[in-house]
């Protein structure tokens, strides 16, 4: 019998991410100018205010209310009456050395040798129903709102849109689990006041399914645009106005959103939020990895669907294990043990080999820090980032190490395929 799946997604001015751009604005910035930095920095964004606090061990000094403040100018609270504007909110720094005790199992005398900086068990995943091996409710859900944000900055056709904003997509599936149709859409966005609400709702939901949805579809595969019918059902601002948003709205922390970061609640999630963390954490590395490892598994053929499991103990360099679930989509004859027994053999998943592997130690973060951190081009991108003395820093970064398909080669040997 067909099924519905649905996920969700917020967008960058989401009160949630917000916090999440912030973390990761400063793990950028320590990162520039320190490779070695070890950071795990939670932010709290409310009514006019932001906190920081959290462990920092870093030979370089930041001014960090002030990447705070561009952070939210760029996401763009720039007016008063959000009541929360990068200009004039509060920053309030808690920010502190990390702990020797935790860091001495994570440093060693050589690189090689770094343990995990905690303990813990990451997923990836990846599966053929898109074409960057994403769930395909996740992806559209990532793709309006993309389209969303444009729309706001261009501000030609729509002019009332305001940052913060929602979305949904619910698929229905077929019993051999392949997309059949789009059954609903979800949207809330944040906007300015209207003289009715009649007139607010009607334009709205005009301009959501006339222009946004068109642009969104215009730039789908066919195969996906085919999904879309006028049958779906549309909730464009169920419960009506939405003017108050942002962190004015609902207060915003670091780490909430960790299923709209991964895979939309397929596959699975081992509990590990990833802003704000440097690559020691194997949270966010090993969730990097397996992605990684998923994608270039199923892209080599040894399945069409692929969930990566790796578990760590702190300041142990060996992970305690590797699973893989191929969901029964592996087309020859070969169970998941021995699958995971080569991927073992391909792919070195100590700390200090991931972080070299995939780049970690760049100044790359920012960018993962809304519409999800995993599905996103590889590409490369200058960056500048300056200290409170002046001192300015250009750098090229390649960004999303973990979406290449660099590893295809090697999985296909050791497959035989």
């Amino acid at each position: 019998m067909p099924y519905l799946f649905t996920s969700e997604s917020v967008s960058e001015g989401h009160p949630d991410k917000v916090a999440d751009q912030i973390s990761d604005a400063l793990i950028d910035h320590f990162l520039a100018f320190d490779k070695e930095s070890k950071v795990a920095c939670e932010t709290l964004v409310t009514t006019g205010q932001v906190v920081l606090a959290g462990e920092v061990k870093s030979n370089t000094y930041l001014d960090v209310q002030k990447i705070a403040r561009d952070t939210i100018n760029k996401i763009g609270y720039t007016k008063s009456e959000y009541m929360f504007d990068g200009n004039s909110c509060g920053v309030f720094s808690a920010i502190h050395e990390q702990s020797p005790d935790i860091n001495q199992g994570v440093d060693r005398a050589t690189k090689e040798e770094q343990g995990a900086g905690d303990q813990g068990m990451m997923f990836g995943y990846a599966t053929r129903e898109t074409e960057n091996y994403m769930p395909l409710a996740l992806d559209l859900s990532h793709k309006i709102l993309i389209e969303l944000a444009a729309l706001r900055r261009e501000s030609k056709d729509i002019t009332y849109l305001r940052p913060d904003s929602k979305s949904q997509v619910t698929i229905e599936y077929s019993d051999d689990n392949v997309p059949q149709r789009i059954d609903s859409i979800v949207i809330s966005t944040q906007h300015d006041d209207f003289d009715t609400e009649e007139a607010m709702l009607e334009k709205i939901r005009k301009d959501i399914v006339e222009i946004l949805i068109p642009r969104v579809i215009a730039k789908l595969p066919e195969n996906l645009q085919a999904l879309f019918n006028e049958n779906i059902k549309y909730h464009i601002n169920p419960t009506g106005k939405f003017v108050i948003g942002g962190p004015h709205g609902d207060t915003g922390l670091t780490g909430r959103k960790i299923i709209v970061d991964t895979y939309g609640g397929k596959g699975a999630h081992g509990g590990g939020a990833f802003s704000g963390k440097d690559p020691s954490k194997v949270d966010r590395s090993a969730a990097y990895a397996t992605r990684h490892i998923a994608k270039n598994l199923v892209a080599a053929g040894v399945a069409d669907e692929v969930l990566v499991q790796v578990s760590y103990a702190i300041g142990v360099v060996e992970p305690m294990g590797i699973f893989i679930d191929t969901y029964g989509t592996c087309p020859f004859n070969m169970t998941d043990g021995e699958i995971a027994q080569k991927v073992s053999e391909i792919f070195d998943m100590r700390p200090a080999a991931i972080e070299e592997r995939l780049k970690l130690r760049n100044p790359m973060y920012s960018e993962t820090a809304a519409y999800g951190h995993m599905g996103r081009p590889s590409e490369t991108v200058s960056k500048t980032f300056s200290q409170p003395n002046g001192e300015d820093l250009t750098v090229d970064v390649e960004l999303f190490t973990w979406e290449k398909l660099d590893h295809v080669d090697k999985v296909k040997a050791a497959f035989g395929l």
